[in-house]
């Protein structure tokens, strides 16, 4: 892995909307809603669980672990019977984002661990809107370890558990995303596939590390060791637009994570992106997202 990608993977820093410690007894059904902005995570550590997502039917193993990247509403059951929307059934909350399910028709027990969790940083966004709409990941021998950690907090109740799972399950967020980043084709193409070129994903690293520099094809060309030209050709290529639209569009994530900080002025926000201008700003937020700062702010 390229810095970059593994720059990437380091931003994933969560801030969890909602885990789930779920004990359900055969037939048993659940509907998850769907959660704009947040990936859906599943890890069965006991019993049998079928999912759909999109129509199309997964069934998971104990050790098996599925997200939903684009957080998609999706149901998961086993046996026949009604899938209650989630969110309208009983549960015991240990804190304000943490919860225990039990919920079904009295039969055999499955052992589920569920959440909903947002990202934050731009880089972080980006890798999950390019990953696919299910991402599947079944017997990973090198997350073992952290599923068995879950499935032992998951089986009875201890001091501590819920801090416990909540961490193993960032971690596995994390393991499953590594884990088909390097196994599937599909992770070294487009975006993800410049992020693993030596050069290009160098490039790329810069520019998510410091956009406020004054990048210019030259300098970026400079920094990889590359001519101008071979450099702009091969961006191009690569990403699937020029390298300085790059620059201004990453800009443009960055200054709409940073408007949700309602204390920072768009002229803060301007200078900190490296415009000369508000006015300057505005005009390239608006080109690339297509309303104003100020419009951005509100919605």
């Amino acid at each position: 892995m390229t810095d970059a990608l593994g720059e990437a993977l380091h931003l994933l820093r969560m801030s969890g909307t909602f885990y789930c410690r779920n004990e359900l007894t055969e037939p048993w059904g659940l509907t998850m809603p769907d959660m704009t902005d947040c990936l859906w995570f599943h890890v069965l550590t006991s019993g049998r669980c079928d999912i759909e997502v999109d129509g199309e039917i997964t069934r998971l193993e104990p050790g098996d672990v599925l997200l939903v990247p684009g957080g998609q509403g999706h149901r998961l059951f086993h046996g026949e019977t009604e899938s209650p929307v989630v969110t309208t059934l009983p549960h015991e909350f240990e804190t304000d984002n943490y919860a225990i399910l039990r919920h079904g028709g009295g039969g055999a027990v499955t052992h589920l661990v569920c959440g909903a969790i947002r990202f934050d940083h731009p880089a972080a966004k980006h890798l999950i809107n390019v990953l696919p709409n299910v991402l599947y990941v079944r017997h990973a021998d090198d997350m073992r370890a952290t599923i068995d950690l879950m499935a032992a907090e998951a089986r009875k109740l201890r001091p501590g558990g819920e801090a416990v799972i909540t961490r193993l399950a960032d971690v596995l967020v994390i393991q499953t995303i590594r884990s088909w980043l390097a196994n599937d084709p599909a992770a070294r193409t487009g975006w993800l596939g410049a992020l693993q070129d030596q050069q290009i994903g160098q490039a790329l690293a810069l520019i998510h590390r410091d956009p406020a520099q004054p990048w210019t094809v030259e300098r970026l060309a400079h920094q990889t060791a590359m001519s101008r030209s071979a450099f702009a050709a091969r961006f191009t290529d690569l990403v699937g637009e020029p390298a300085m639209r790059y620059v201004t569009r990453w800009r443009m994530h960055v200054a709409m994570n940073r408007l949700k900080d309602r204390d920072t002025t768009v002229s803060e926000i301007a200078r900190g992106l490296g415009y000369e201008s508000e006015a300057a700003f505005s005009r390239a937020f608006k080109r690339i997202v297509g309303v104003s700062p100020g419009q951005a702010r509100v919605g």
